[in-house]
């Protein structure tokens, strides 16, 4: 299963990501961002891995939200996430990450991300290619998320973990339905769905002698 899977252009995209929520120990800081940052590099040999980004605690000192990692997985189709999920070399990685970890784990899907980025007069038409789709799609969603951890998930920090993920990554998903990717499209279109290029007609018909 090692090695990764070429993007055809010619393929519809089906972008799932995985949000995971962890809480480190104190003092296990770096050893659980080592530990990621290898579970990160072997989902990268995987089928289907588009990438990866750990988004760190916003503040040191942010009450019950220090030490609260979040980790953000993408494949390019849900069935090589699942072949990443059930696979031993991920559960030894998760092994080696319990002794940093404490707490549970929260996991978030996301899926159909394609859909953000076609307008709606191109439903029927071929998609924009899946590496396009991938680059735009954190493009959004990590400054997203970004600020959203650093406005509103301080307000939430007395609040169980699951329902403050559950709202965090719930607003994430307004916020690029109806604000990001769609000013996102609208800014990259012509890149997203360039046009087929066209026969040159210009040109004088040739001479017959």
């Amino acid at each position: 299963m090692a090695g990764k899977d070429p993007l055809p252009a010619t393929l519809p995209a089906q972008i799932k990501m995985v949000l995971v929520s962890r809480r480190a120990k104190p003092g296990h800081e770096e050893e659980l961002e080592k530990t990621w940052n290898k579970l990160s590099e072997v989902a990268s040999r995987f089928p289907g891995y588009i990438g990866g980004q750990l988004i760190k605690p916003s503040e040191p000192d942010g009450g019950s939200e220090e030490r609260l990692y979040h980790m953000l997985f993408a494949f390019d189709t849900p069935e090589h996430l699942h072949q990443w999920q059930e696979s031993p070399e991920r559960a030894l990685g998760l092994k080696a990450l319990e002794p940093h970890v404490e707490g549970h784990t929260v996991f978030h899907e996301l899926s159909g991300l394609e859909h953000w980025f076609t307008p709606a007069k191109a439903q029927s038409s071929r998609p924009p290619p899946r590496w396009k789709i991938a680059l735009i799609t954190w493009l959004g969603i990590y400054p997203t998320v970004l600020v959203l951890f650093l406005t509103i998930a301080p307000y939430l920090e007395h609040w169980p973990l699951p329902l403050r993920t559950a709202i965090i990554t719930a607003l994430v998903v307004l916020v690029m339905t109806w604000l990001v990717a769609p000013t996102l499209t609208k800014w990259f279109h012509n890149w997203l769905h360039p046009k087929p290029p066209q026969s040159d007609d210009s040109s004088p018909p040739p001479l017959i002698e």
